[in-house]
C-alpha cells in the first residue's frame, strides 16, 4: 500500500516550522539575557562610581586641609593643639581655645538636647492623640529647616538679653554657689558666651535628634508592646523594657546625628559665643569654636601662617568628629556582641 507523497511532506514541513520557531526564540531569550547581562554590567559600574565619588571627595578633602595645615604644624609642631597664644599679629597660634569651645559648647548642648529630644519622641509616638500627633511632629521637622543664621540672630537679639537679665542671676545665686561646680556660673553677666552658645545649639539639635527618635520608636512591631501592656506593664516600662533595646542603636545613631551638627555649626555659634581668643573656667564668659574662628578669620587672614593655622584647625575638627562617630561606631559593635552572648 502506497502513501501519499503530501502527507510525509507537510508533517515535515510543519516540523521544520516549529525548529526555526524554537531557534528565533531561543536567539531571542539569548539576545535578551546578554542586553540584560550589560545592563547589570554597567548598572553595577555606574553605582560604584557614585559610590566611590563620596570616598573621592573625603580624600581630596583631607589631603587638601593636610597641605594646607602643613606649614602650621612644621612652624609649631604639636604645640599648636596645647597653646592658647592666638595673635595673628606676632603669627603666634595656638588651637587649645578654639578646641575647648567646641568640645564645651558641644557637650552643653547635646547634655541638654538629649533628654528634651527623648521626652519629645517619647510624647509623639506613645502617648499624644492621634489628632495632635501629626501638627507636633511636622512642628518639630520644621525648626530643623530653619537656617543657622535665624537661630544666630535670635540668639543674640532675644534670647541673649533675657538671659542675662533672668537665667544667669539665677544660675549665680544657685549653682554659682556650689564648692566645686560654682567656678563654672561664676564671672560677667553678658547674656553671650559658652553657656549661650551651648543651650542655642541645643535648640538647633532637638529636632533632629527627636525626628530620628520618633522615626526609630515608631518601628517597634506593636505586638510587642501589646504584649507587654497585656502583662501589665506601665508605659515608661514598656519604653524602659521594649522600645529601647529594640530601638538603642537608632537612638545612638540619632545622638551622634546632633552631635556632628553640633560641632561643625558655624554662624549661630558665631554669633552668641563671644569670639574672645580667651579661656576660663566661668561658662558665662566668652569664648571661641573653630568653625566660629574660622568664619571670622578666613576672609582677612594676609600671612601664609596665618591661613595654614585656619587649615589646621579645619583638620582638627575633621578629626574630632571623626573621632566622635568611630567612638559611637565601636560602642554600637560592642553593644551587638554583647547582644549575642546573651
Amino acid at each position: 500500500m502506497s502513501v501519499p507523497i503530501c502527507s510525509i511532506v507537510m508533517p515535515l514541513a510543519e516540523s521544520e516550522k516549529k525548529a526555526l520557531e524554537v531557534r528565533a526564540a531561543d536567539k531571542m531569550l539569548i539576545a535578551t539575557m546578554r542586553n540584560q547581562r550589560l545592563q547589570d554590567f554597567f548598572f553595577h559600574k555606574i553605582t560604584l562610581g557614585f559610590a566611590l565619588s563620596v570616598l573621592l571627595v573625603l580624600v581630596g578633602i583631607i589631603i587638601s586641609l593636610v597641605i594646607g595645615a602643613w606649614p602650621a604644624f612644621k612652624e609649631f609642631g604639636f604645640a599648636f593643639i596645647t597653646t592658647v597664644e592666638w595673635d595673628p599679629v606676632n603669627d603666634k597660634y595656638g588651637a587649645l581655645i578654639a578646641i575647648v569651645g567646641t568640645l564645651v559648647t558641644s557637650l552643653i548642648a547635646l547634655v541638654i538636647a538629649f533628654p528634651l529630644s527623648f521626652g519629645i519622641a517619647l510624647f509623639l509616638t506613645e502617648i499624644c492623640p492621634v489628632w495632635l500627633r501629626r501638627p507636633l511632629g511636622t512642628a518639630v521637622e520644621l525648626l530643623a529647616g530653619v537656617p543657622s543664621i535665624i537661630y544666630g540672630m535670635w540668639g543674640l537679639f532675644v534670647f541673649a538679653p533675657l538671659f542675662a537679665d533672668y537665667v544667669q542671676p539665677a544660675l549665680a545665686h544657685t549653682l554659682g554657689q556650689l564648692p566645686v561646680i560654682g567656678q563654672l556660673f561664676k564671672g560677667p553677666m553678658m547674656g553671650i558666651g559658652i553657656l549661650t552658645a551651648g543651650m542655642i545649639l541645643a535648640v538647633m539639635i532637638v529636632p533632629f535628634i527627636s525626628s530620628v527618635m520618633r522615626d526609630v520608636f515608631e518601628t517597634v512591631p506593636a505586638v510587642l508592646k501589646e504584649s507587654a501592656y497585656g502583662l501589665g506593664c506601665t508605659k515608661w516600662e514598656v519604653v524602659r523594657k521594649i522600645v529601647l533595646p529594640y530601638t538603642k542603636n537608632g537612638v545612638v545613631g540619632g545622638v551622634m546625628l546632633g552631635l556632628g551638627r553640633a560641632l561643625g555649626e558655624t554662624m549661630a555659634v558665631t554669633f552668641v559665643i563671644g569670639n574672645a581668643h580667651q579661656l576660663s573656667w566661668s561658662l558665662f564668659s566668652a569664648g571661641n569654636s573653630i568653625a566660629s574662628t574660622l568664619a571670622n578669620e578666613f576672609a582677612e587672614a594676609e600671612s601664609k601662617l596665618h591661613v595654614s593655622s585656619l587649615f589646621a584647625l579645619g583638620l582638627i575638627l575633621f578629626v574630632i568628629t571623626f573621632i566622635v562617630l568611630s567612638a559611637a561606631k565601636l560602642m554600637l559593635a560592642g553593644m551587638s556582641r554583647k547582644e549575642g552572648l546573651k
